[in-house]
This record gives C-alpha cells, structure tokens and sequence, in this order.
C-alpha cells in the first residue's frame, strides 16, 4: 500500500501494510533538501519549495536491503540530481521491481523505473526525461555544451567490462585506466567538472555510474582508483559530497547486490 506524505518539512519513508505483490512508498521531497534514511531516524529539515511548479511524480526501484530507502539504479539517480539541482519539489514512489504492480505496466508497459510524469504524460529513459526537465525549467542551467557531452562516457562500459572479467590478463582493467587516465588528463586542463567550474547535466549523469564503479570494484576486485590520477579523485569526492548526491544515492549494500549478476553470471 502506497502512503503519501505530504508534511514537506521531512521526507520520511512509511509503509503500511503492504502486500507481497505491491509495495511502493510515496514521499513528498521540496527543493531537493530531503533524505531517504532508515525509518528509525528520520531526519528533520526545513526547506522552501518552488511555489509555482507542482511536485513531479518520479517512480524509482527501491531499496532491496532496506525498506523505504531508494535502490541501486545510477539512471534513476542521475533523474533526481537534476531534478533536486533544478530546486524542484517532487513526490518520489518507490517500487519493489521483483513484485512489480500492475499499475506500473499501465503507465509504462515496459515495466521499468525511472519514470517521471510531467504535464499529465509518463516520460521513460533518463536522457529524455532530463532533456525534458532542463526545457520546461531551465534555470538554473544544468546544460552541457554538446562538444563536451561525451566526455567520459566511455568510463561506465569499461568499468562493467572490467567488473565481470575473469582473466586478470584480458585487457579490461587496462580499457578502464586509459578512459580514466583521459577523464584526469581532461579535468586537469579544464575542470575541476566537465564543464569548467560548474556542475552541469553531464556530470549529473557520470557520477552515479563512477559512485557504482567505486563500490562494485571495491568490493569485487579489491580495486579502487589509482592516486596517480588525482583529477579524477578530486572529482568523484566533490560529486559525491553534494548534498544533492547525498540525498539521492543508493546504499552501498544495494549497489554490491545489483552488480552480482553481472559478477557471477
């Protein structure tokens, strides 16, 4: 059974009930300020939301560690960076993706998160649904020149190669430290983010993934990030550290669980 909340001073997961084949919980987030936390703990904060703009409607796959907290998926969080860095109010369903409900086939017959309902219609797909959000609310600008749009968009593939190689000789752990090197050389010259020194959409859309590639490599391969490139660290520590990311990132228990497959298939 979904709950909604609609006290926008805290952004507090509950659950009432709910059924073996449902289970989606509805918080009400203003201005980006909210945190998905442990229901034991709820934390308390106070923030101005846009008057003007309804709350967006966002479904996103939950937490299969811990119920009521937002799950592992690094497209759906880069929907909610944009979103929490555009100022807007939102009310965030989570759906347990392994019972999925039927109304989520009704409004997305594919089944999958994220989905953003804007002006009555259902976006699927993080790049449109960003595209979407930075044309109907475009300050403050989160727009990538497009000369600068792919820049490290070659990371995340390297990575899961990497991650679910079994031969320490095969080449792909090479693969993702000549993409990285590249990134470190780049945000050296022109950082400290893709853009120069403000954030934009595509850092919104790699920093989840290198969030991903930070836990999954950590735990699965023992491998973190070389020193040598400092840029690149530097980076992942700044995105990581924005109260936007915060508010929006997956447990690091869910990020492990979901890259399994990957690792043992």
């Amino acid at each position: 059974m979904a709950v909604l909340l609609r006290n926008t001073a805290s952004a507090t997961a509950t659950t009432t009930g709910p059924s073996p084949a449902l289970l989606a919980t509805t918080l009400r987030r203003g201005c980006g300020c909210g945190r998905l936390l442990p229901r034991a703990s709820p934390p308390r904060r106070a923030f101005a939301a846009r008057s003007s703009a309804q709350p967006l409607e966002v479904c996103a796959k939950e937490s299969v560690t811990v119920s009521g907290r937002i799950g592992d998926c690094p497209f759906t969080q880069r929907v909610l960076l944009t979103i929490e860095e555009k100022h807007l109010p939102y009310d965030l369903k989570l759906v347990d993706l392994a019972n999925k409900p039927d109304w989520l086939f009704q409004i997305n017959p594919e089944g999958k998160v994220p989905i953003v309902k804007l002006e009555d219609k259902w976006i699927a797909d993080s790049d449109i649904i960003t595209q979407v959000i930075e044309e109907k609310y475009p300050e403050p600008s989160l727009a990538t020149p497009p000369d600068k749009a792919s820049i490290g968009s070659k990371i995340f593939s390297t990575f899961i190669g990497f991650l679910k190689s079994k031969d320490p000789s095969d080449g792909t752990e090479q693969a993702l430290l000549n993409e990285l090197t590249s990134f470190d050389s780049y945000l050296k010259d022109n950082g400290p983010f893709i853009n120069g020194g403000s954030i934009s959409a595509a850092d919104l859309s790699l920093g989840p993934k290198l969030y991903h590639m930070d836990i999954a490599l950590g735990h699965y391969k023992n491998w973190s990030v070389p020193d040598s490139l400092s840029h690149v660290k530097t980076y992942m520590k700044s995105i990581f550290s924005m109260d936007s990311f915060v508010n929006t990132r997956a447990l690091p228990e869910d990020v492990i669980v979901g890259w399994r497959p990957k690792v043992m298939g």
